[in-house]
């Protein structure tokens, strides 16, 4: 089972101005309301922008949005954008699905409206071929030189692909790019200013947001927060220490749980066993002996499992591993590849935003063999070498390169993490705290998985009440762990829907 880009979950930047002075506002277009077709109790609409901001006279298209209007018209505060992460999550979905799970007290109060981002399904999605899709080489079985020019080779056709398919917007698709469309969106919803959600990858669009346009933001609360300040190094060892961290959670989990599949057993022990036979080419999904798993395949269904955390369920699933038995499903659902068929890949996104240099497979190596040693059971981020081998050969200068961030003259802004999530951790939210500087207020949940919102009723009060009341919590606050559910319930997704960042993937519970 091939394994193309993760991006479960992520976020990040913009080229900025140094100036603290706020640029133009952009053009507001006007948006035509329509009962949306999925549920005619939402709106649906389009915006027209710009594919390249440096020429607004040029090509267009045509951003989705959709909204639902607050319940209680007389308490209404005005609109709440809201992006559900990825890159790839669509906010269009997420409004008219209810994906997010607002209480009354924001429903009430706001018209909730969402967006798809640049390249994202409805609005000019980014198309690539499924086949080349699911040829990309396992990026933890790059044995030599070769096997590095091979990635290289491949990297180029997909992108070549890809751009064909999709036309001159595949390579204005950075987040950049995405803050000028939202500035454009807040001035079509007739806002003056910003108030802003976003999970996950919808962090880094509100943080680049903040430090564009910081005088025009109300409230932006940032949920799993991304660093957009780290080079190739830094990255990857970031989201290996915090994949390790959750495989030492769920362990920890096992060892206090007696629900736990695994209880009574050598967690540990066990997942080498089953890394050492998925590497021989031993072992099978549950119940489909024809479909091989690779060891970058094992630890992706673990990584996937952390985000609920589905704890029990991995629990469950590495157990059936074990035994042989049919008895479990599998933590992540693959793409079936037809030929000719092609599928929304946003990932070119990060491939904007980061610049993720390696120059030879010896200094690949290097990356790995440290990543092993940060993390001796998960061995490295299954999303950190997925986005770094994907986005291997894309030529620099790229529009929205890493930077520090630099924001000057903008209310409060919220910023909330787990302490134990495992794409966004929690040393990036520290981070990006410190460089915003004296306008961050971090709230630290003392739990597990990916986004706080609706993690119990301290997180979930304290990012109603600042975009509510514009209060923000005292510095240094934090909420206490939720024990994790029996059945996941992931944040920033519906279960059963596809997953950002990886096209063609499900959950599969």
């Amino acid at each position: 089972m091939r394994r193309p880009v993760l991006i479960l979950s992520l976020l990040l930047t913009l080229v900025v101005s140094l100036s603290p002075v706020a640029p133009a506002a952009a053009s507001a277009g006007a948006i035509a309301w329509v009962p949306c077709a999925e549920d005619p109790a939402a709106e649906c609409g389009t915006l027209t922008v710009p594919v390249d901001w440096r020429e607004p006279r040029g090509e267009t298209f045509e951003l989705a949005v959709a909204r639902r209007r607050a319940s209680d018209p007389a308490a209404r505060i005005g609109s709440l954008v809201i992006n559900p992460g990825g890159p790839g999550g669509s906010g269009v979905d997420a409004v008219v699905q209810g994906w997010l799970g607002f209480t009354p007290e924001i429903t009430s109060r706001f018209d909730v409206v969402g967006f798809d981002p640049r390249g994202v399904a409805r609005s000019h999605p980014i198309m690539c071929s499924v086949e080349l899709l699911l040829q990309a080489p396992d990026p933890l079985s790059i044995k030599d030189q070769a096997g590095f020019d091979a990635l290289l080779a491949h990297n180029r056709r997909y992108r070549d692909d890809c751009r064909a398919r999709t036309g001159p917007l595949f390579d204005h698709a950075d987040t950049g790019s995405v803050v000028r469309d939202l500035d454009a969106l807040r001035a079509a919803l007739g806002d003056d200013k910003l108030t802003y959600y976003g999970i996950s990858y919808g962090t880094l669009i509100g943080q680049l947001y903040a430090e564009r346009f910081p005088r025009r933001v109300r409230a932006l609360a940032l949920d799993s927060n991304m660093d957009h300040s780290l080079g190739t190094r830094g990255f990857l060892d970031s989201e290996t220490w915090t994949a390790q961290d959750s495989f030492d959670e769920f362990a920890a989990w096992c060892g206090r749980t007696a629900t736990c599949a695994l209880h009574g057993r050598d967690v540990r022990a066990l997942w080498a066993d089953l890394l050492a036979r998925a590497g021989r080419g031993e072992l099978s999904l549950p119940g489909r002996p024809e479909v091989k798993l690779s060891r970058f395949d094992l630890i992706y269904e673990a990584f996937g499992a952390f985000y609920g955390p589905a704890f029990k369920q991995l629990a469950e699933f590495l157990a059936a591993l074990d035994s042989g038995a049919a008895t479990a499903r599998a933590i992540l659902t693959p793409p079936s590849a037809t030929a000719g068929q092609a599928v929304n890949d946003p990932t070119r996104v990060l491939c904007l935003d980061y610049l993720l240099p390696v120059r030879d497979h010896r200094e690949y190596e290097r990356h790995l063999r440290r990543s092993e040693r940060i993390a001796p059971d998960m061995l490295a981020s299954p999303l950190g070498f997925s986005v770094t081998a994907s986005c291997l050969g894309t030529e620099a200068p790229i529009p929205n390169p890493q930077h520090r961030l630099r924001v000057d003259g903008a209310p409060p802004l919220l910023l909330g993490n787990a302490l134990h999530d495992p794409a966004t951790g929690y040393p990036w939210a520290k981070s990006t705290a410190r460089q915003i500087g004296r306008e961050a207020r971090l709230i630290t949940y003392e739990g597990w998985g990916h986004g706080v919102y609706g993690r119990g009723d301290c997180p979930t009060r304290a990012i109603d009440g600042y975009l509510v009341s514009l209060d923000p919590p005292d510095r240094g606050a934090r909420c206490p762990a939720v024990p994790p559910a029996e059945v996941s319930l992931l944040r920033d997704r519906p279960p059963t829907g596809p997953i950002p960042g990886l096209p063609g993937y499900r959950f599969s519970f």
